[in-house]
């Protein structure tokens, strides 16, 4: 009856700041988790086969479900969403629930960027008000600015989408920061082979198809990977400045500064306003207020402000609050156009 309750109360005071309640499918396809996760992800979903031989799975997420209601729904422009419900994911240790039960909100279709992630810390912060807790943390992380770095890098560009594409996936992402600084991607044999075909294609019908690519198409990429201008010596700078970025963890109020003086400390062409975050005081109420540019590496589909709250609850730490940007997924879902959205889960399970 408590959980109960408080479910209720949440849902009222998230509802008071517009957010219309709407009821989510528990089944999904499969493929919808499956194309954007990587078949990895498969052993995590409850999955069977329908009548017709489709294969469907209980919902493992309730973000990825209510932006699949959206895309099905074909609802045009800004919407602003609450549910409550429960996700189903199969777990990795044994005292881990398989049943994760969570009131989730998010801003869809909105063009406002700095508004949105602002209105959904807000909300975040005023469901808070419902817990009992003694102290706790807010920490706050932002994606972009990560993939901003890797944009003015002095690495090829298919480093720099490696290692966007793998940053979540942080014992992957270290492997390849210990490849990049010795260069252990590039076999010299290979690229002598290489060169031997790039030389004898020249002579070769630029238009002509092999395997459904043109020899001009194959070319090109050729002289990508001959000419890789990256040497050992600059893979182990461009790792260290990586590293030292995501080391980067300070009160919210320092962020900017400290960002700037990082990227012109490592002659970097960019600069971060004061404004840029979406709260700029170190406290609220109990909450420490915080900043780290390593944060925001759970889930693949975030693309902007990450952020999470934590709450000591009778000598227990409790991640209650995690929340986010996520831009590409509604495309990544199926859209034929790019979708703004934002939003936040409360987890109550604990």
């Amino acid at each position: 009856m408590k959980l109960k309750n408080l479910s209720e109360n949440i849902l009222k005071s998230v509802k008071s700041k517009g957010f219309r309640y709407i009821e989510l499918d528990s089944v999904i396809e499969t493929n919808h988790i499956v194309e954007r996760s990587g078949e990895s992800f498969r052993r995590f979903i409850f999955s069977f086969n329908d009548q017709n031989g489709n294969e469907l799975c209980l919902r493992p997420d309730l973000t990825i479900a209510s932006c699949i209601r959206y895309l099905n729904k074909k609802i045009k422009g800004p919407a602003k969403f609450v549910y409550h419900g429960q996700a189903f994911r199969k777990a990795q240790n044994k005292n881990d629930p398989i049943i994760h039960t969570q009131i989730g909100f998010e801003v869809i279709g909105s063009k406002d960027e700095k508004k949105d992630d602002k209105q959904i810390i807000e909300t975040a912060l005023k469901s808070l008000s419902k817990f009992k807790y003694s102290s706790g943390s807010l920490t706050l992380g932002n994606v972009e600015i990560f993939n901003l770095l890797l944009s003015k890098l002095d690495i090829p560009k298919r480093w720099k989408l490696r290692l966007q594409r793998h940053f979540w996936r942080e014992n992957y992402f270290n492997d390849l920061l210990k490849r990049l600084e010795t260069n252990s991607d590039v076999d010299p044999t290979i690229v002598e082979v290489d060169k031997k075909k790039y030389q004898k294609m020249l002579k070769e019908n630029q238009s002509r198809l092999i395997a459904e690519r043109s020899v001009n198409e194959i070319l090109a990429r050729f002289n990508n990977k001959i000419k890789d201008p990256r040497r050992t010596k600059k893979g182990r700078n461009v790792s260290k400045i990586i590293k030292e970025f995501l080391k980067i963890n300070c009160p919210i109020n320092q962020a900017a500064n400290k960002l700037n003086l990082f990227f012109k400390k490592n002659k970097i062409s960019l600069r971060i306003e004061n404004n840029y975050f979406p709260i700029t005081k170190n406290k609220y109420s109990k909450l420490n207020i915080k900043f780290s540019a390593s944060f925001g590496r759970q889930l693949e589909y975030y693309t902007g402000m990450v952020f999470k709250i934590d709450i000591k609850f009778k000598s227990r730490n409790i991640n209650i609050i995690n929340g986010g940007r996520y831009d590409n997924l509604i495309t990544d879902l199926g859209s034929p156009k790019k979708i703004p959205a934002v939003g936040a889960a409360l987890n109550l399970n604990n």
